[in-house]
């Protein structure tokens, strides 16, 4: 009887350590529908400096004269990966825009893998701090989230979740012809 007793507190003690499931942050990221907002010229807020160090290293900020693309993304999200191709595309096609990629949850080793894998053209910085600064405006709500600034550096757009070539070149073509 003290036997058994010992097994079943060491199994439930066991048990509830193991919290019935993974930690990963593919697990607990949150994935957008790719709902696009757009705010009007006069309601929009300046986004944050988007400032840093880039995966390969170098020094990089965001010149507040032209439209730009931020996306927000993580090596291990699927839509991410999914969404790769498109966002090269478009950044081969808008060379007047500005992309930019800002890691978030990830190491620097996998997403430079990423960027290898899909030919990534345009600069990830790898401080997800400066999510922050888009608090007051159109926030990175979920994995990946894309947001379109106007040329005043403020934010224009955010479509939270996969992009499509033409729900974020409309986004690209309306903010630029502003």
């Amino acid at each position: 009887m003290k036997k058994s007793t010992i097994f079943v507190v060491l199994a439930l003690v066991l048990t509830a350590c193991g919290g019935g499931g993974s930690s990963s942050s593919e697990e607990s990221f949150v994935s957008g529908d790719g709902s696009a907002t757009y705010i009007k010229s006069s309601d929009r807020k300046i986004a944050p400096a988007i400032t840093g160090i880039t995966l390969s290293g170098q020094n990089y900020t965001y010149p507040r004269n032209k439209v730009a693309v931020v996306n927000v993304w993580a090596s291990w999200c699927s839509p991410c990966r999914a969404e790769a191709p498109t966002l090269v595309a478009l950044a081969n096609k808008y060379t007047d825009v500005a992309f930019i990629g800002i890691l978030t949850r990830d190491n620097p080793a996998n997403a430079e893998a990423f960027e290898r894998r899909f030919k990534i053209p345009y600069p990830t910085l790898i401080d997800d701090s400066i999510l922050l600064g888009f608090k007051g405006s159109l926030p990175a709500n979920a994995i990946p989230t894309t947001v379109v600034l106007d040329r005043k550096g403020r934010v224009a757009a955010r479509i939270s979740g996969v992009v499509t070539i033409a729900s974020l070149s409309e986004l690209i073509e309306k903010v630029s012809a502003e």
